[in-house]
């Protein structure tokens, strides 16, 4: 399948998904995560989920680097230039909803992507070379692009991979993993 269909059919798949099934599945993915050895690093990029997309929960993983004392990082939209900033989240962050229902940074200490060592991304599918769909808006693909080569990039989806993206562009930055509610993929 194609980009669109992949995303028509992921987004739909997602919506099947009930609030406790994606909570537990969030919570497998985040237990998952504490199998694997990216723990070492010091700052961590993280996206805290759209609901109504019914995205991966990510308050399990936040809590764990908040529990392993990383330097966390959160993505703010620049609608404007299709692109993200990136802000270290603190306890005097302000989070608010922007009008896309994703809850950004509203101040705080701006962070380049050289300096993240770790980025959770979100994803709607992904194949088993690692190329991942997003919504198509190009903000990830032009925010990694921006970021170190070893930069580890960790898709999280509820779904295993499929064969093959059939329209893959060459400047796609592929994932070195992706992990799911019960197995973690390397590329």
């Amino acid at each position: 399948m194609n980009k669109k269909e992949l995303r028509n059919h992921y987004m739909q798949l997602r919506t099947e998904i009930s609030q406790e099934e994606l909570d537990e599945k969030s919570l497998q993915i985040a237990n998952q995560l504490l199998k694997m050895p990216i723990w070492d690093f010091g700052t961590y990029h993280i996206f805290l989920p759209i609901q109504k997309m019914h995205e991966v929960n990510t308050e399990y993983i936040l809590n764990i680097l908040y529990g392993k004392d990383k330097n966390i990082v959160l993505p703010k939209m620049n609608k404007e230039e299709k692109s993200l900033n990136h802000f270290l989240l603190t306890e005097q962050t302000i989070l608010k909803k922007n009008s896309w229902g994703i809850v950004e940074p509203q101040n705080g200490f701006k962070v380049s992507p050289s300096e993240i060592d770790v980025i959770f991304i979100p994803l709607l599918a992904y194949d088993k070379k690692g190329n991942r769909i997003g919504y198509g808006g190009g903000y990830y693909d032009r925010f990694l692009c921006e970021c170190r080569s070893n930069s580890l990039k960790i898709g999280l989806s509820f779904f295993s991979p499929e064969e093959k993206i059939e329209d893959v562009f060459e400047s796609d930055i592929p994932l070195n993993y992706c992990v799911t509610p019960l197995e973690i993929f390397k590329f």
